[in-house]
């Protein structure tokens, strides 16, 4: 996009990944908004001019959108019905929509098959979701660009903790992770290079057991498991082609491909922060 098309981009929804996009986004001098359904509350980082207070079950404020604007939707689009009449009122006006989705939009297939095999753009979808269906009524009928977005852990997210929280432990199912700083330049990326309509699979392309990880827990920082998984699901495997030719596209490539060295990131980053005074 040249400087002269560059729309305002409204960021729907600034939680802990929009909050980045925002501050990158800003960083490179595009015009960005952030909002929040209390605004004055959670977006103390933004300048009051750039707040705008959104909820998308207040229809009233639906109309503090600016006429014409870039959107990058980071909340689970449902339900449907509002969604539609949402997507209604700002059709005409939109340059841009991207979707922040899951990978656990794909359908879950019981399969004797291990490691599970890898799934694509192509896979099929689990439609009995609510957000699924909105997600993909925005991606056929707006044109929106789906992202099916991987776990994702940085700075405040991180693994190690969920490990010692008993929320994770050893088990041989596969998970797929994608760094917050990655998520935050594939957003922006996708802003201007995506195909409209297209749906892109967002993970660092190697997915991983959560036995793994409890074990480079456990070698690499001290950290203990403290639950036993009975789970004896397999999880997914998360083909991320797709998303690696538009950022070879763009000149761009992921930064957080090796779990270890980002994991030693933020634990740096976090005892520092826990120094300072």
């Amino acid at each position: 996009m040249t400087a002269e098309t560059v729309k305002p981009l409204v960021i729907l929804g600034t939680g802990y990944t929009g909050r980045l996009v925002y501050n990158k986004g800003t960083a490179r001098g595009r015009i960005v908004l952030a909002t929040s359904r209390a605004p004055h509350h959670h977006l103390g980082f933004v300048p009051p001019e750039r707040r705008i207070r959104f909820d998308l079950a207040d229809r009233t404020t639906w109309r503090n959108l600016p006429l014409a604007c870039d959107l990058l939707w980071c909340f689970p689009a449902e339900p449907l019905g509002l969604v539609q009449e949402f997507a209604a009122t700002i059709n005409m006006t939109v340059n841009r929509l991207v979707v922040l989705g899951s990978t656990s939009a794909y359908q879950t297939t019981p399969s004797r098959n291990y490691p599970p095999a890898w799934v694509d753009e192509t896979a099929p979808l689990d439609r009995s979701k609510s957000r699924v269906r909105g997600e993909e009524w925005l991606r056929t009928t707006c044109q929106a660009i789906v992202l099916r977005v991987a776990g994702i852990y940085g700075h405040g997210r991180n693994p190690l903790h969920w490990i010692k929280q008993g929320r994770v432990g050893p088990s041989r199912k596969y998970v797929n992770l994608i760094h917050v700083e990655d998520l935050t330049n594939i957003c922006l990326a996708v802003l201007e290079q995506g195909v409209p309509g297209e749906a892109y699979n967002v993970s660092d392309g190697t997915p991983r057991t959560w036995q793994d990880i409890c074990h480079l827990a456990r070698e690499q920082f001290g950290v203990q498991p403290i639950v036993e998984v009975g789970d004896e699901s397999i999880g997914k495997r998360i083909d991320n082609g797709k998303l690696l030719s538009l950022l070879a596209q763009a000149g761009a490539s992921l930064l957080h491909t090796d779990l270890l060295q980002s994991l030693e990131q933020i634990f740096a980053a976090e005892t520092s922060s826990e120094a300072t005074p």
